[in-house]
């Protein structure tokens, strides 16, 4: 009999409890970084069964959340995953070259394509205000994101044959820098509603940004940062409509990208103080006179063009 002062032995996880705590760790992996914590994950676990069942689940989720593109087989261009356009849980939809691509969301490789069946896809009147707007995001997000990839999504009033009845579209927008060798990883996600009302002759817009950044060179430093904006204007022609919803867009992305540049540029001063305390245990003041002898700061700078 064990005696009174022994501590209880504590109770081994059960297989639900580590699923869930593995399907927790991949599905809050920082940006481009799933495929380490898989490996991590896989190792700790010690069990094939319980991971192939976390990542089966965790995959799939974090694929859309960070609106993960893919390369097509046939070179054609790149396919989203993102609910907008997702057939079922394996395929989903290109609407800019009409395919339905299959994917492996685990090995994040595209496997298959196939044409979009009529069904799939907008009516020949839906499609020419889609493929204006798609035509004018293309041109935005060459211009702005150097790794970026976007799609128009006809999510509500597919089917309808001509003026008389309102539509909407989503727009998404996906660009991502990982730089793993260099402790760095990155991504921007911006999703835009853009809701066609015939009968007010309005066109409005919502838009959902999101950055996020992971910096681990020596240390965890993480940015999670997120805006919700909205515009409207009047309801054009197709390519008068195009111009119209990306320069509002346009706009509402440039003004969220100066405001980050801006508190960047804080960091120094409110940010980093924030993070050390303020006389540290060696006594030996942190100088904040020049935070640009540390790698973040510089690196940071050194991206943002700050100071040139």
């Amino acid at each position: 009999m064990a005696d009174g002062g022994d501590e209880p032995e504590e109770a081994e996880l059960g297989e639900k409890q580590k699923k869930e705590i593995a399907m927790w760790f991949l599905a809050n992996a920082p940006a481009g970084e799933i495929q380490y914590v898989a490996k991590d994950i896989k190792s700790l676990l010690g069990d094939d069964g319980v991971y192939e069942t976390a990542a089966s689940e965790a995959f799939p989720v974090y694929n859309k959340t960070h609106l993960v593109s893919l390369e097509m087989p046939d070179r054609s261009g790149n396919v989203i995953i993102t609910r907008f356009g997702e057939i079922d849980e394996s395929n989903y939809l290109d609407p800019r070259t009409a395919q339905v691509a299959t994917v492996d969301h685990i090995k994040q490789v595209c496997s298959n394509l196939r044409p979009a069946t009529d069904e799939e896809l907008p009516s020949f009147y839906i499609e020419g205000f889609r493929s204006a707007l798609d035509a004018e995001l293309c041109k935005y997000v060459d211009e702005t994101y150097p790794k970026g990839t976007c799609a128009v999504y006809c999510t509500k009033g597919k089917d309808v044959e001509g003026p008389g009845s309102g539509f909407e579209f989503t727009v998404v927008i996906s660009a991502a820098r990982h730089s793993p060798q260099n402790f760095c990883n990155g991504s921007w996600r911006s999703i835009w509603k853009v809701e066609f009302k015939d009968d007010l002759q309005v066109v409005e817009l919502n838009g959902s940004l999101q950055v996020g950044a992971h910096y681990f060179e020596e240390g965890n430093v993480q940015l999670d940062s997120k805006n919700e904006c909205n515009d409207s204007t009047i309801f054009q022609s197709p390519e008068d409509n195009a111009i119209s919803v990306m320069n509002m867009i346009r706009h509402h992305e440039m003004e969220y990208m100066s405001s980050l540049e801006a508190s960047y540029l804080n960091l120094p001063d409110t940010t980093f103080k924030d993070l050390r305390r303020k006389l540290p245990v060696t006594r030996t003041l942190f100088p904040w006179h020049n935070t640009l002898q540390f790698s973040l700061t510089r690196d940071i700078s050194k991206e943002l063009g700050i100071g040139k």
